[in-house]
């Protein structure tokens, strides 16, 4: 089944004659979403915090998450809401759930679940990205989920659990769960927060990652819908097709019984106006060896769209057919109303790892601009069977590096390119889509593959300004080797991802992440994280920026050392901010500032990608931001931690980076 528009038309007439006009972009000086609103636009009409002003940004407050665990958290993921003078976050290793005055930060009430080796075996710990508030005339709630896959509904008040929600305020998300899996160790979980609209609580699913699963069976990552009253499950979506339901064809012989994975791991989104649901599914199980589920396995690496009320699926697209690089859907969708070609058009903007936006008319799943199914590269890894097909997008233009060839690499000096070329030749390389290969000494160890396997985009996403029609991504420009071997006593599939060591010293192969670098710089050259600005009218690039400082490491670089290094930007996913004149990100690695060893929080003028201001964080930016008005004063908010992107460009990470996760609030100065 080929990569059409797959439209249920049931009621579709009906939603035709909705108004035109999604509201999007926050209200009330409040955040009271994940994304700002439920289109995700990261968008907030303030402007009291403006290019005139943003270098006098004094911190307000911070939070230190230190003791909410019995370790600290290094990669503190969160955004945290703001409602009626109010923050709400999760925090801490054991995902505690808090509430901080918005003007001091000053705890108000903690909440957390002790779930023992149920949170221990889970696929999915830490603090997560947040949670969801709901409200009504009578009360206000905060609905989260816990490490262990509960979904929990406390009152915002108090933070005491709602007694008649499911069972004394917690609905059990590993049972009725249209699958058998254990309460202690089935391998679900989730770090994004629940969606909730219309008194529908929307979860989503996620699963260890990917590329060297111990067995093809998996949990499914089914989607549902609960009541956010009573914790009772109003619908279920099977992002794996039961056997006589839409799309089980794309499943050969008997693999939909046992594969599993494809949940959405990532935000989701919701039309309110339109009643319609968009998930962004991630792939089957296995990343990078589709072998032992051949097909084009639907609804893996596929936005669909759901009834809100039912969970019926209206329209889908599939992203990636048979995906076998790691290309699952990263981040939430994002609701924008834009004007191509003199139509109005109720769009939806997909970023995605592979560096593209992919744009549908949000009612029937239409591309709004065309959508090519290409010839790729067939696999040559034995019991593989590829699609020989891709999806390219025509445009909007990519927003990062799409394949690796001889004109991406370093090229700071000849002898450093040349030492990368020499690299490079013991590697597979070529466009995107060029599969994984079975890693051999001899060559090739493994394909190279830009964007990385953490994109292009990811989790954080990006910003969508309803005023301009403008969309913001920041973006990482890595490379990932993919190359593969046998499963051997690791798994029960025929192949994982992992690479050949040397066989003259008898080791086992690694685990296949190992980055090539040319002495210890990036084989790539720079920018290696980026900011782009595109004008969803037309579809065109408006500016482009490099991302981040660079790093110590490339600058003191002894072979560097009589080159001027411009800013190389840097890797990272803690996503953009955009307000009524800026666009505003944080830096995702440590650098050596003119304020000490930290990271700068940048603003830049959203129209043309000059930057206007930058202020010192302690640690790099690892939440997205957010932003609140409360009793006259701007505040902008983000997380920060000692998590680094050395990861992704292989540079060795030091000690004095393992910084406790933290909320900044940063303020204009009080004038007397």
């Amino acid at each position: 089944m080929r990569n059409r528009t797959f439209i249920c038309v049931i009621s579709i007439l009906a939603l035709i004659e909705s108004a035109y006009g999604a509201e999007n972009g926050t209200k009330n000086g409040e955040w009271r979403t994940y994304g700002g609103d439920l289109s995700n636009t990261r968008y907030a009409p303030l402007d009291q915090i403006n290019a005139n002003n943003f270098n006098d940004l004094e911190l307000a407050w911070s939070f230190d998450t230190a003791a909410f665990g019995p370790t600290p958290e290094y990669n503190f993921q969160s955004t945290p809401l703001m409602v009626d003078g109010v923050i709400y976050t999760t925090a801490g290793s054991r995902r505690a759930v808090v509430a901080l005055d918005a003007a001091t930060g000053e705890l108000l009430w903690m909440h957390r679940e002790n779930e023992g080796e149920r949170a221990a075996a889970s696929p999915r710990r830490l603090s997560g990205r947040g949670l969801a508030y709901w409200s009504d005339e009578d009360e206000s709630r905060i609905i989260y989920i816990t490490q262990g896959y509960r979904l929990i509904s406390l009152d915002a008040a108090t933070g005491r659990l709602i007694s008649d929600f499911a069972e004394n305020g917690v609905a059990d998300l590993k049972l009725e769960a249209d699958q058998e899996m254990d309460l202690i160790t089935g391998s679900i979980g989730l770090h994004a927060t629940p969606i909730v609209t219309d008194d529908v609580i929307i979860v989503g699913a996620a699963h260890l990652g990917g590329s060297q699963p111990a067995s093809r069976r998996n949990e499914k990552g089914y989607i549902r819908g609960y009541d956010v009253r009573t914790g009772e499950r109003l619908w279920v979506f099977h992002t794996i097709p039961l056997l006589n339901e839409f799309g089980a064809d794309t499943w050969e012989g008997n693999s939909a019984s046992y594969t599993g994975n494809t949940g959405v791991w990532t935000q989701i989104t919701v039309d309110e106006e339109l009643g319609l649901v968009y998930l962004p599914v991630e792939q089957p199980t296995n990343d990078y060896y589709g072998g032992h589920r051949l097909g084009d396995g639907l609804f893996g690496e596929s936005v669909v769209a759901v009834d809100l009320y039912t969970g019926e699926r209206r329209w889908h697209y599939q992203l990636v057919h048979h995906g076998i690089w790691d290309f699952d859907i990263p981040s939430a969708p994002v609701i924008a109303d834009i004007e191509v070609d003199g139509r109005q058009i109720k769009a939806l903007i997909q970023p995605s790892k592979q560096g593209w936006l992919y744009v549908f008319d949000r009612l029937t799943g239409e591309p709004v601009w065309p959508i090519e199914e290409r010839p790729v590269e067939k696999s040559n890894v034995p019991g593989e069977i590829s699609s020989p097909t891709q999806p390219f997008v025509t445009w909007p233009p990519p927003f990062d590096v799409q394949g690796v060839s001889h004109d991406d690499l370093i090229d700071f000096t000849p002898e450093l390119r040349a030492e990368a070329i020499e690299i490079i030749s013991r590697y597979k390389i070529g466009p995107l889509f060029t599969p994984p290969v079975v890693s051999r000494w001899e060559g090739p160890l493994a394909t190279l593959m830009m964007p990385s396997t953490v994109g292009g985009a990811n989790w954080a996403g990006g910003s969508f300004d309803p005023e301009t029609n403008m969309f913001y991504i920041q973006s990482s420009t890595a490379v990932s080797p993919l190359g593969l071997v046998p499963g051997g006593d690791q798994s029960d599939m025929d192949w994982i991802r992992g690479m050949i060591t040397d066989p003259t010293l008898g080791g086992p192969p690694d685990n296949g992440r190992q980055v090539p670098t040319v002495q210890g710089l990036p084989i790539t050259k720079p920018p290696y994280g980026r900011i782009t600005a595109f004008d969803m009218n037309s579809g065109n690039i408006v500016w482009q920026v490099p991302h981040g400082e660079t790093p110590d490491e490339i600058l003191n670089h002894p072979a560097l050392q009589d080159i001027d290094i411009p800013r190389t930007g840097r890797p990272g996913r803690g996503g953009v901010l955009t307000t009524s004149t800026l666009l505003i990100s944080g830096e995702h690695g440590f650098a050596t500032t003119p304020y000490g060893k930290g990271a700068m929080l940048r603003a830049y003028d959203k129209s043309n990608g000059n930057e206007v201001g930058a202020v010192f964080m302690p640690a790099p930016q690892t939440g997205a931001p957010m932003t609140y008005m409360l009793d006259g004063k701007q505040y902008v908010v983000l997380a920060v931690s000692g998590t680094s992107d050395r990861r992704y460009m292989n540079i060795q990470t030091s000690v004095e980076e393992n910084y406790s996760g933290k909320l900044l609030a940063y303020t204009l100065p009080t004038r007397n």
